[in-house]
């Protein structure tokens, strides 16, 4: 590894603390445009530090575009743009150069990708996925109604203490991304729900654990992401429901299903805790795929003749 990248990612590990596998790619991608550089600037097989340090804006875009022109997707060509803006900003700001040739660039456009979701009707099969009586299942069926009763991320479902669920009044308090402190309203089947969990459930469950988290494990201890998750899967192939569904899943469906029944944008914005509205209307594109597929399968003049006549075939 070369000396200025390997300085990099020495202090990404010990000042940013970034994962193994982050650290690997941002070192991988670096030595690789290394590589071009070497390769476009000399002529030569061998990379120096120079290469990297001194390579220009051209060198950088070509880099980039020779992701895509390769067969990378826009999002690889995109995180190796991410990988040399970092690197030349912190090479910037230590004094080593006086020019970021990454700082006119624009991360290569990437097709927006709509949120998987479930039909009301697989939603409903999903709830229905855990009938018993025994704290496991009555655990289950509670964090499955209070998801997709409130939107909440998975995170943020498992870390409700008892004291954050008003079942009186029907709210959870919860704490989100940037440390913002929402208050969601639920249901009726979600309060019931939950209701019969703490009566009949997680005493059990708990034993002689004090924890205050609402939703634990069969230890007795705070329910972790992974074992959600994996209640999750087996709940929804119980019932038949074989996509790779997701605890996002589950909240994406919550805001779809809101916003097809008439809710506002805004309102939708502040039930799921998004600080930007932009970020929720990912969902009014769903709306509208919907919306697009009703019309052509009911107005009479949707279809031009020849797709309605394979239509009634």
């Amino acid at each position: 590894m070369l000396p200025s990248i390997e300085e990099y990612i020495n202090y990404l590990a010990v000042e940013r603390g970034l994962s193994e596998n982050t650290l690997e790619a941002y070192a991988r991608d670096l030595t690789q445009f290394a590589e071009f550089a070497a390769k476009s600037v000399r002529g030569s097989d061998e990379p120096q530090d120079d290469d990297i340090l001194m390579a220009g804006q051209s060198t950088a875009a070509s880099f980039i575009a020779s992701t895509i022109e390769s067969g990378g997707s826009p999002a690889s060509a995109a995180r190796r743009l991410t990988s040399l803006r970092t690197y030349y900003r912190f090479q910037l700001s230590e004094g080593y150069i006086d020019k970021d040739p990454t700082a006119n660039l624009e991360s290569p456009r990437q097709p927006e990708r709509l949120p998987d979701v479930l039909t009301v009707e697989e939603m409903e099969r999903l709830l229905s996925s855990a009938p018993g009586y025994d704290p496991q299942s009555l655990r289950d069926r509670a964090m499955l109604e209070l998801l997709y009763a409130s939107g909440l991320r998975v995170t943020e479902l498992i870390s409700l203490a008892t004291d954050d669920v008003n079942l009186e009044l029907g709210y959870v308090r919860c704490v989100g991304k940037g440390n913002r402190e929402r208050i969601v309203p639920v249901g009726e089947q979600a309060i019931e729900a939950v209701e019969r969990y703490l009566a009949f459930g997680r005493r059990e469950l708990a034993g002689a654990s004090e924890d205050n988290y609402l939703f634990i494990t069969n230890r007795g201890t705070a329910m972790t992401r992974q074992a959600f998750w994996k209640m999750l899967k087996r709940r929804a192939l119980e019932v038949g429901i074989s996509s790779d569904i997701t605890p996002h899943t589950i909240r994406h469906s919550f805001a779809t299903h809101l916003l097809e029944n008439g809710a506002d944008l805004r309102s939708v914005q502040e039930l799921l805790g998004h600080a930007d509205i932009r970020t929720t209307q990912v969902y009014t594109h769903l709306t509208q795929v919907k919306l697009q597929e009703v019309y052509n399968r009911h107005h009479p003049r949707a279809l031009k003749e020849g797709d309605a006549q394979r239509c009634e075939h």
